[in-house]
């Protein structure tokens, strides 16, 4: 198999959009992407690194989808409906043809889930990254955002936590816990649930999880300016997180709070729009509420502790 080095940027491209599913007259292949968009422009950026996001075990096709789940993460945390994807890759001149043409397979494969296509980006040589942006439509929904939220508000997750933190855990000593793997090198994107959240009228803001649940609860907090109390009970754990807990003796907060890679929405709603939210069919667990403070905390039956910060 040839290396990027050998075969050269303008070929690799070429043949790079065979690794992925044309999206018809509007690319990818040209100068620039087309995209139809309905309503308000939602767009975000990010990007991800060989070094420091990709584990050993982590194959090049996880680390394309999971180069793409971040920026649709995103959208699904606006209520957006994604509506392309452009990716750049900056490879070393010595990676083989086949793990790039890979890292494409699993971006369009994150975007085919997600509804829609890659529909541009470059490739050049560099120390190993992806950097992709999402481009999406609100349609005729009121985006969510992080400055909403108000005391009384009640706050809710649409999935469990501390997977990813597990997953790593796992693969770091051996313990073979396959599902919290799966969550750490394969994240789902929320789309359909961003859309349903936005759609129901109830939600006043929300945030994705990839910077765990403190970070997310700082950021709703600074942002609207207010405080936020969980309640330690009402968390609900991902695969693996009991079990590192028991053989590592790793504390549950740290992976249910601190850790990142967790792709589920937090969102705070209007207690008296619940049945809406209900209705909307997105699943969800309320896990505290909103009130007058500064900061989010977190309680038991013994104390209340102001959440720190997140160490992934």
């Amino acid at each position: 198999m040839a290396s990027f080095g050998e075969i050269g940027e303008r070929e690799i491209i070429r043949r790079m959009l065979r690794a992925v599913r044309p999206s018809g007259r509007d690319g990818p292949g040209d100068d620039a992407a087309l995209a139809d968009i309905s309503g308000r422009l939602a767009i975000c950026s990010d990007g991800l690194t060989f070094k420091r996001h990709k584990p050993d075990t982590m194959t090049f096709e996880q680390f394309g989808w999971t180069a793409a789940a971040v920026n649709f993460s995103d959208l699904a945390s606006m209520g957006a409906r994604p509506n392309g994807l452009v990716i750049s890759l900056m490879v070393p001149a010595d990676t083989d043809e086949e793990s790039i043409y890979d890292i494409m397979s699993g971006a369009d494969q994150c975007a085919e889930f997600c509804g829609t296509f890659i529909i541009g980006g470059d490739t050049k040589e560099g120390e190993g990254a992806a950097v992709a942006t999402a481009i999406g439509s609100m349609e005729d929904r009121v985006p969510m955002t992080r400055y909403g939220a108000g005391p009384g508000d009640l706050v809710a997750i649409t999935g469990p936590l501390g997977g990813p933190a597990a997953g790593w855990h796992s693969l770091k000593h051996g313990l073979d816990i396959e599902e919290a793997e799966i969550a750490l090198k394969v994240p789902v994107p929320r789309v359909d649930e961003g859309i349903a959240l936005s759609g129901s009228g109830a939600v006043t803001s929300c945030i994705d999880l990839s910077d765990g649940l403190a970070e997310a609860a700082w950021s709703i907090c600074g942002s609207s300016r207010v405080g936020m109390e969980f309640h330690r009970d009402f968390l609900p754990e991902g695969e693996g997180v009991a079990e590192v807990s028991e053989l590592l003796g790793m504390p549950r907060d740290e992976m249910t709070l601190y850790w990142g890679g967790e792709y589920e929405l937090m969102f705070t709603f209007k207690k008296d729009k619940i049945k809406a939210l209900y209705g909307c069919g997105a699943p969800f667990t309320i896990i505290g509420v909103v009130d007058n403070g500064n900061s989010p905390k977190i309680s038991d039956a013994d104390k209340t502790e102001v959440l720190g910060h997140g160490i992934y």
